[in-house]
C-alpha cells in the first residue's frame, strides 16, 4: 500500500508550533539565520502494542511470551500502551517506567476517545478472592500479597472474599475457536469490589477466581506451546466487568491446582510452572497502572494521554477486528497500523477483509524498525531496496479550466 494515501505517513508527527530560534551569525558579510529545533521540542512518541487474549496467538498467546516485544518497543518509543495479556507472565514481570498497563475494556474506550489515561506514581490496590478457592490456595495467594508488600513495597491495602463462589465456566467458541466463558455469580464479584472501593478507598483491583482444573490433554497441549489458553477468555470477561462498572484498573489471576511436573515443556508456557499462583505480575502491573478519566472535561489535565496522542499500533495481522483497532483505523488523523504476519491466531480478521490501511511486516523485528523510522520522521520504505519510486504527477482541471499539477509520491 502507499503510505501517503489519505493522510500521510507522517501526519501524526507534524510540527505543532515548535519554538524556533534565530541566531544572527557575524562571520559573514551578509546576515545568515540559523534555525534550530531541538529534540526536546518534539512531543513524546506513543505506540500501542496489542495481542488479544484467548485467540491462540503464536507470540503472546501463552505465559507472557510477548513481553520481550514490549521490552524492545519500550526502548524505541517514548511511551508504550499495552494490556495484561502482553505484560503478565505469571510469577515473572518486567518493570518499565514508560509502559502503561491498561486493561482491555479500558483500552477499547481509550481508542474510541471516550476515556483518557492519567499516569500515576502509585495506586491503592485491593484484592478480591473467590469464595470458591480452597483454604490452602487462598493462603498461598495471601502469602504472595505479603511478599510483594514486604519485598517490593507494593501498596496492597486490603483483601475481601466474595460472599458467594463465583463458579467460573470456560469453553471454546465453536464459531471462531476463541476461548470464552462466564461466571455464574457476577453480582457477588461486583459487591466485593464495591466494598473495597468504599471501605478501603482502593483505586485498583486484582481479582483471583477459582478456575476449573483442565483436562490433562488440554494442559499438555498448552504446555507444549500449542493450541489456545483456555483460561484467557473468562479472565478478560472478569476484568471487563469490573472496569466497565467501576472505571478503575483491574486485572485477573486464576487460582488453579499445580499441574503435575513435566520435563517436556515449551519455554513459552514455562512462566506458569514456577509457583502456585499467577498473582505477582498482576499486583506489580496494577501498582502503577494509569487511572481512567471518563469525563472529557478532565482530558486536558497535565500529563493526560488521549487517543490523539497515539502514533502507531502493532498487532497480529489476522486480529484486526477488535474495537480498539477499528476505532484507531477510522480516525481522520489515524496512527500507523502495523500488522505482524508471523504472529498467527485462530482469527481471520485481516486488514484486507476489513478495508483497513496498514503497514504489513513479516515479524516484530520489522515492526519495531518501522516504529523507529516513523519516530525519526523517515519513510520506512526508504530503508528497503528499490521501494522508493519516481515521484508522479496528477493533473486536475480547475474551475477556470487551467490545468493544475499536483505531485504525489508513489511507493
Amino acid at each position: 500500500m502507499s503510505l501517503l494515501n489519505n493522510t500521510t505517513f507522517f501526519s501524526t508527527t507534524s510540527c505543532r508550533n515548535f519554538p524556533v530560534q534565530f541566531n544572527v551569525l557575524k562571520a559573514s558579510k551578509h546576515k545568515q539565520f540559523r534555525i534550530t529545533c531541538s529534540n526536546k521540542f518534539k512531543r513524546p512518541y506513543t505506540s500501542v502494542l496489542i495481542v488479544p487474549t484467548g485467540i491462540g496467538a503464536s507470540i503472546g498467546g501463552y505465559a507472557g511470551d510477548a513481553l520481550p516485544v514490549a521490552r524492545t518497543l519500550a526502548s524505541v518509543a517514548d511511551c508504550v500502551i499495552s494490556h495484561p495479556n502482553v505484560l503478565n507472565a505469571a510469577m515473572l514481570y518486567w518493570p518499565m517506567q514508560n509502559v502503561m498497563y491498561v486493561e482491555g475494556y479500558a483500552l477499547d474506550r481509550f481508542a474510541e476517545n471516550l476515556w483518557a489515561l492519567q499516569p500515576v506514581h502509585q495506586n491503592k490496590v485491593g484484592l478480591v478472592l473467590d469464595a470458591g478457592i480452597e483454604e490452602e490456595l487462598r493462603i498461598r495467594h495471601l502469602q504472595v500479597v505479603d511478599a510483594t508488600r514486604a519485598s517490593l513495597g507494593l501498596p496492597i491495602l486490603e483483601y475481601i472474599v466474595t460472599d458467594t463462589p463465583l463458579e467460573v465456566e470456560k469453553w471454546v467458541d465453536p464459531k471462531n475457536g476463541q476461548a470464552t466463558g462466564r461466571i455464574k455469580h457476577p453480582d457477588s464479584l461486583l459487591r466485593a469490589v464495591q466494598s473495597l472501593c468504599h471501605r478501603s478507598m482502593v483505586n485498583a483491583v486484582a481479582v483471583v477466581a477459582r478456575f476449573p482444573d483442565d483436562d490433562i490433554e488440554d494442559v499438555d497441549e498448552y504446555r507444549q506451546g500449542k493450541g489456545i489458553d483456555l483460561l484467557a477468555g473468562v479472565e478478560a470477561i472478569i476484568s471487563h466487568l469490573v472496569v466497565k462498572n467501576f472505571r478503575i484498573p483491574c486485572a485477573h489471576a486464576p487460582a488453579l491446582l499445580p499441574p503435575p511436573l513435566t520435563q517436556s515443556l515449551c519455554p513459552k508456557s514455562a512462566a506458569e510452572e514456577l509457583g502456585y499462583t499467577f498473582l505477582p505480575c498482576v499486583l506489580a502491573g496494577l501498582a502503577n497502572a494509569p487511572q481512567y478519566l471518563t469525563n472529557k472535561s478532565d482530558f486536558q489535565e497535565n500529563g493526560c494521554i488521549t487517543a490523539s496522542d497515539v502514533d502507531s499500533i502493532i498487532l497480529p495481522a489476522d486480529a484486526c477486528g477488535g474495537d480498539a483497532v477499528l476505532a484507531f483505523a477510522n480516525k481522520k488523523a489515524k496512527p500507523v497500523i502495523i500488522c505482524v504476519q508471523e504472529n498467527e491466531t485462530v482469527l481471520n480478521d485481516t486488514p484486507d477483509k476489513l478495508g483497513i490501511d496498514v503497514v504489513k511486516v513479516s515479524n516484530y523485528w520489522e515492526a519495531i524498525g518501522v516504529v523507529a523510522a516513523h519516530k525519526a520522521g523517515v519513510d520506512p520504505y526508504s530503508l528497503r531496496r528499490d521501494k522508493i519510486k519516481n515521484i508522479s504527477t496528477n493533473s486536475l482541471i480547475s474551475a477556470n479550466a487551467f490545468v493544475v499539477s499536483v505531485s504525489r509520491s508513489s511507493s
